[in-house]
């Protein structure tokens, strides 16, 4: 998801499924060959849709989440799962403030989702 940095830069916004279980994002995949090389190339695209009333406040649009009993009709062969892009539920989710170290690939480690207290503007 996307993030919102504060005035100073000095937060992001992380989101999560509620229930901290896995989820699944939906997205298509093509594998095609490359005509100069004749390299595969495999490519994939997240899918999103609009934002729940949790995101609406950082963004207009969010991924399409999917519960885990909607993974075999997205991933099946039915013609048309339409249905299942729709926002997911806001009460299933949560948000805090983390530091914006979660920018930077080489900060790799599990307390860069650790919630932070916002600086407030002093009067």
């Amino acid at each position: 998801m996307e993030s919102d940095q504060g005035s100073e830069g000095e937060a992001t916004l992380r989101d999560c499924y509620e229930r901290r279980n896995t989820f699944g994002l939906a997205s298509i995949w093509e594998n095609w060959r490359e005509l100069a090389s004749g390299e595969w190339i495999r490519t994939f695209a997240i899918i999103t849709t609009d934002a729940n009333e949790l995101v609406v406040d950082i963004h207009d649009r969010m991924p399409v989440i999917l519960a885990a009993s909607d993974y075999a009709r997205w991933l099946g062969e039915e013609p048309d799962p339409r249905d299942l892009m729709r926002p997911f539920p806001a009460d299933l989710m949560r948000m805090w403030p983390i530091s914006t170290r979660v920018n930077k690939p080489e900060n790799d480690d599990p307390s860069i989702l650790d919630p932070i207290e916002l600086k407030t503007d002093a009067a």
